[in-house]
């Protein structure tokens, strides 16, 4: 589903990406982790579609399509989703508006007949109900005044009802207790786990990784990946170190 080659990338004039080369098919959950600057968060916005991130060299296919060569709103309606590490807020505009009007406009895009609101709505509280989010919180202003596990919520929620074929997830255990992170984690499994869906799921810590269960794992260093492997890799990263692994 997502194949990225040799890919190169830098921000201003700094090199971060060198050589990242990657399969993740469909049916996959594949995690990826690495040590800070090793450019985890970059490739998650390389793949979004970020402002100020420089390819440089290589190429990256979603669904036999060059991803690169589209804007972020095309890869969105592609089937593509980015959740952020840092969700950010939107004052003035409530969760209920922001998500109809994004799930539309994807529809919109696909030639889709867009949903009505009370078909919304409906859509809305089944993934709230999922993530155990009173609608309450869905009429507030995006992530204002949310907590960082709210947030990390309501983005779930978001995925849920984009219904995304492909999601990158930049470290959705950050900033999560534990009741919070089983919940994610459950949503994670409940939205994405299917044999036509796959995640790109970046993440420091085995805890999430207990709930989730990849079915792969990569250690991204200096840029480009390292070593691949299954669950197992993450538990010696846990027990053991990056040090100690690559070495």
């Amino acid at each position: 589903m997502l194949e990225i080659t040799n890919l190169h990338a830098s921000v201003g004039d700094k090199p971060i990406l060198k050589g990242l080369t990657l399969s993740v098919p469909a049916g996959e959950i594949h995690a990826i982790m690495g040590p800070n600057g090793a450019g985890k968060s970059t490739l998650s916005n390389v793949l979004g579609g970020k402002p100020g991130y420089e390819v440089t060299a290589g190429s990256v296919t979603f669904r036999g399509e060059d991803l690169l060569a589209l804007d972020p709103h095309e890869r969105a309606a592609k089937g593509l989703f980015l959740g952020f590490q840092y969700p950010v807020e939107i004052p003035g505009v409530s969760n209920v508006q922001f998500l109809r009007e994004a799930l539309n406009s994807q529809r919109k895009a696909r030639g889709e007949a867009p949903l009505s609101g009370g078909e919304f709505l409906k859509l809305a509280k089944d993934k709230a109900a999922l993530l155990k989010m009173d609608m309450e919180m869905l009429k507030r202003q995006v992530n204002v005044g949310f907590s960082g596990g709210e947030k990390k919520r309501a983005e779930m929620v978001q995925m849920g009802i984009l219904d995304p074929a492909f999601a990158v997830l930049d470290e959705t255990d950050s900033g999560l207790d534990i009741d919070a992170l089983r919940i994610v984690g459950a949503g994670i499994n409940a939205i994405m786990r299917s044999p036509d869906k796959a995640v790109l799921l970046i993440t420091h810590y085995q805890r999430l990784l207990d709930v989730v269960a990849p079915d792969k794992v990569s250690i991204l260093a200096g840029g480009r990946i390292v070593e691949t492997g299954g669950p197992e890799l993450a538990l010696r990263l846990e027990a053991e170190g990056y040090d100690s692994v690559m070495a």
